[in-house]
C-alpha cells in the first residue's frame, strides 16, 4: 500500500468496482497487519491503521461510497470535515455532505431544509352503544368528551394577546438545525421553536404558549338508519386541537348495538324465533308478528310445518344504510310441545295416536323403517 496514496480503493488495495466482501476482507487483512497492538512504537503503523479504518468506513457504506464515487477524495473529505470546498469557495459547489446527498439522494435524515409543517391534532375514538330501534330509525345523540381545544385568548397561536413572534435565534427561521455526525451534517427538528422558525415572545398565560387547552366538548351526533354494530361515524375537525393553531384531528364514533329482546341482526334482515303449537303446526294457520317500525306482519303458517323452518316477509326488516330498500324478516318456527295437558286433552290425543297408521310423520316412519332394515327386522 503506498505511503502517500490518498485515494481510498488504493489505500485498500481493491479495484473501483470490488464488492462490499471484498472490501471487508482487503480491510481485515491490512488492519491485522498495521494494528497498534503488533506495531507498538511505531508511528508509521498507527497512521496507516487510522489511514484503512478510514477509507473501510467509507466504502462499507453504500451511501457514502455513491458520493465518493461521484465528487472524488478531496472533495469527499473536505466535505466530511466541514471545511474548504463549500459554497462560495474556490475549491468547490457543496458546504457539507448533507448538501452532497441531497443532491444524489433528495434529501438526507429527512433533509431537505425548510420549515417543518405543522403537525395536525391526534385523532379521537368514542365508543358509543345505541339500541336496535335507533338503529332501524336513525337517533340523535349528544355527547360530551374532555379533549383539548384551541385557546380563545390566542386564538391558538400560543402568544399573550398584544404579543407577537420573532425569528428563533437557534434556527434562523428555518426550523431545522444541523449536527456533524462523523462524515455526517444531521438535519433534526429545531429543539427551541419546534420546527415553527419563530418563537413567542411571551407565552399565553393560559394554555402556556401550546395553544390549546383541556377541556370537555359537547357535540351533537347524528345516526342514519341502518348503522350496525362496528359502522363507525366520521366527525371531521372534531378530534384533538394541533399545537400552535395546526388543523385538528377528526373524531370516530364507534358503535354497538345492545341485544334485542325479540329480534338479532343479521346484515339488513331482522330474524325472530317464533314458536307455534303443535297442532298450529299440523294444521297451519297464522301469527301476528310487531315490527321495530310499529306496524305488525301477519305470517302465514303451512299446514305441516317443521321446526326450524324459516318464513321471510320481504322488505320487513332493517334500513339498507345509506342506500334505498329495506332486509327481510325472518320468522324461525319452533315447534313447542305441551307439557301441562288437561285430562281431556290427554284423552283426546290418545284416541288419536290409536289412529295413526305412520303415514302422518313419514320422517319419523322412514327413519325406523331403515333402523329394521339394519337389524334384519
Amino acid at each position: 500500500m503506498p505511503a502517500t496514496s490518498t485515494d481510498y480503493y488504493e489505500m485498500l488495495g481493491v479495484a473501483r468496482n470490488a464488492d462490499g466482501a471484498t472490501i471487508k476482507s482487503a480491510y481485515r487483512k491490512l488492519a491485522m497487519q498495521h494494528h497498534p497492538d503488533r506495531n507498538p512504537g511505531c508511528t508509521e503503523s498507527e497512521g496507516k491503521f487510522k489511514a484503512i479504518s478510514e477509507a473501510y468506513d467509507c466504502l462499507k457504506d453504500p451511501q457514502k461510497r455513491a458520493a465518493y464515487d461521484q465528487y472524488g477524495h478531496e472533495r469527499y473529505t473536505q466535505a466530511a470535515s466541514g471545511g474548504g470546498g463549500g459554497r462560495g469557495h474556490p475549491g468547490g459547489d457543496f458546504a457539507d455532505l448533507g448538501d452532497i446527498f441531497e443532491t444524489i439522494f433528495g434529501g438526507f435524515a429527512g433533509g431537505g431544509g425548510g420549515r417543518q409543517q405543522a403537525r395536525r391534532g391526534a385523532d379521537l375514538r368514542y365508543n358509543m352503544e345505541i339500541t336496535l330501534d335507533e338503529a332501524f330509525d336513525g337517533a340523535e345523540r349528544q355527547i360530551t368528551i374532555e379533549t383539548s381545544q384551541v385557546c380563545e385568548t390566542c386564538d391558538g397561536d400560543g402568544a399573550e394577546p398584544g404579543t407577537g413572534m420573532r425569528t428563533c435565534n437557534l434556527c434562523k427561521g428555518v426550523g431545522q438545525v444541523r449536527a456533524q455526525q462523523g462524515f455526517f451534517m444531521v438535519e433534526r427538528t429545531c429543539p427551541n421553536c419546534h420546527g415553527r422558525g419563530q418563537v413567542i415572545e411571551k407565552p399565553c398565560s393560559d394554555c402556556r404558549g401550546e395553544g390549546r387547552i383541556d377541556a370537555p366538548q359537547t357535540l351533537d351526533v347524528t345516526i342514519p338508519p341502518g348503522v350496525d354494530t362496528g359502522t363507525r361515524i366520521r366527525l371531521s375537525g372534531k378530534g384533538e386541537a394541533g399545537p400552535f393553531g395546526s388543523p385538528p384531528g377528526d373524531l370516530y364514533i364507534f358503535l354497538r348495538i345492545k341485544p334485542h329482546k325479540v329480534f338479532e341482526r343479521d346484515g339488513s334482515n331482522l330474524v325472530t324465533e317464533v314458536p307455534i303449537s303443535f297442532t298450529t303446526a299440523a294444521l297451519g294457520g297464522s301469527i301476528d308478528i310487531p315490527n321495530l317500525d310499529g306496524e305488525t306482519i301477519t305470517v302465514e303458517i303451512p299446514a305441516g310445518i317443521q321446526s326450524g323452518k324459516q318464513l321471510r316477509k320481504r322488505g320487513a326488516g332493517m334500513p339498507v344504510l345509506q342506500a334505498r330498500g329495506r332486509g327481510d324478516l325472518i320468522a324461525e318456527i319452533v315447534v313447542e310441545t305441551p307439557t301441562r295437558l288437561s285430562k281431556e286433552q290427554k284423552e283426546i290425543l290418545a284416541r288419536f295416536r290409536e289412529t295413526e297408521t305412520g303415514d302422518e310423520c313419514p320422517k319419523s316412519k322412514g327413519f325406523f323403517d331403515r333402523i329394521k332394515d339394519v337389524l334384519g327386522a
